[in-house]
């Protein structure tokens, strides 16, 4: 079992989001995490969006990676269930890098924020 844990400050991811728009998004999110996080489906769009980038983090410290050469930030997707549940879903590079040294493990995440700050724990095993 593999743990990873990442704390994101809001404002940073706001600021990076307000600076370079779509060039940011794009570069460490998916179209469907966009769409979460802009469409109203989150009431909160910028602890959305960190909460998300903390994931990412914590996902790739849980893997042993950081983000780089074997975990891509936008091929590390965080979804919620119906049920409000988040999962990670993954693609590329990143999905044939955990398949290939982790493969047949699940991926369980947990996320919190508050209007500064956005945490995820993220357990591989």
């Amino acid at each position: 079992m593999r743990i990873g844990t990442d704390i994101v400050e809001v404002s940073r991811v706001k600021t990076a989001i307000d600076r370079t728009g779509k060039a940011f998004l794009e570069r460490v999110y998916t179209e469907t995490e966009i769409g979460y996080c802009e469409l109203g489906k989150s009431r909160r769009k910028y602890e959305s969006y960190a909460a998300r980038f903390a994931a990412k983090e914590a996902f790739s410290k849980a893997i042993g990676t950081g983000i780089g050469e074997n975990a891509h930030l936008n091929e590390i997707e965080v979804l919620n269930l119906d049920n409000g549940k988040p999962v990670v879903r993954l693609y590329g590079e990143t999905k044939e890098y955990f398949e290939a040294n982790f493969g047949g493990n699940e991926i369980d995440i947990s996320l919190s924020h508050t209007s500064k700050l956005a945490l995820a724990t993220v357990v591989v095993g």
